[in-house]
């Protein structure tokens, strides 16, 4: 008898020593764009073993599973910086749905207000709170060029290029849904036009009025995601360019959610550039060392 109680008292032990090395995160969803977010101002996440934890956690179904992995940390010029990584463990300078989901975060936590600025690589982004729903103002986009011609075997692709954040491809279809995005995606996103850092690549059609239909291929995941906040905010500055579209444009991404972009023409690109769309919170919890090891 006393065996057995030594025997539970010991694994008693070991879970809360197990528990004691976890680390709290929230797992959201930005529009069917998924993030595993810890809060590390107090720095404990070991640096060391950073990498694998980002690649261990992001795995599906092995993990909790993820489009990327968001550090919460101390900024200087701003409520907070963040530091983004990618699904395979590569750092992305900049995440629209990431940075929707990092906002609401930050608020849910006591972080930072309703309204408030947070550091990332590609410059300070401002958000704004209201229910579940987070509108982002996006660094201005650099690189627009939309009469571009890439040669993909024995094919002739057009396609437009704009920086906004992170560097996309918008390509047009008559029918997204008809398009493999896997192939084709990852053709031209390790393209040597676009090496080395490669490029994230879109496809789009027009959908109803002011309205765009998108499918993405994602640099860092190595697939199609059910939405990217920064190709959309692409595929909607190219539109307005080449179609005129006009402010707001709404996109629906793979995963039917809507994503709703605001900017301001301004001479051969814009400004003022917004990006709206809800930031689900879908569950919290802690990581073991189990999750990702």
């Amino acid at each position: 008898m006393l065996e057995n109680i030594g025997f539970v008292m010991s694994n008693e032990n070991a879970i809360e020593d197990m528990t004691m090395n976890s680390i709290p995160f929230f797992k959201m969803s930005g529009s069917g764009n998924d993030f595993i977010i810890v809060d590390n101002r107090k720095h404990q996440v070991s640096e060391k073993t950073l990498p694998q934890m980002i690649v261990g956690a992001c795995r599906r179904k092995m993990s909790v599973g993820a489009d990327g992995f968001i550090l919460v940390e101390e900024g200087s010029r701003a409520d907070f910086q963040w530091r983004f990584y990618n699904a395979d463990g590569s750092r992305a300078e900049m995440c629209g749905n990431g940075a929707r989901c990092v906002s609401r975060f930050a608020f849910l936590n006591n972080i930072a207000g309703p309204r408030m600025s947070f550091e990332t690589d590609a410059g300070i982004i401002s958000a704004e709170i209201v229910g579940d729903r987070v509108k982002i103002r996006m660094t201005d986009p650099l690189d627009l060029n939309d009469h571009l011609v890439l040669e993909l075997g024995n094919d002739k692709v057009p396609y437009a290029f704009i920086n906004t954040g992170v560097p996309h491809v918008v390509i047009r279809v008559a029918d997204t849904a008809s398009v493999d995005v896997a192939e084709k995606g990852r053709k031209i996103r390790y393209h040597e036009t676009f090496s080395p850092a490669g490029t994230n690549v879109n496809f789009t059609s027009p959908g109803r009025e002011n309205e765009l239909t998108i499918r993405t291929y994602e640099r860092g995941v190595e697939g199609e995601t059910l939405a990217c906040g920064t190709g959309s905010v692409a595929a909607a500055l190219i539109a307005a360019k080449q179609d005129g579209l006009v402010s707001p444009v709404t996109v629906i991404t793979r995963s039917g959610e809507p994503l709703r972009i605001f900017f301001r023409p301004d001479g051969f690109s814009f400004s003022d550039v917004f990006l709206e769309g809800d930031a689900r919170v879908i569950y919290t919890g802690e990581l073991w060392e189990e999750a990702w090891k």
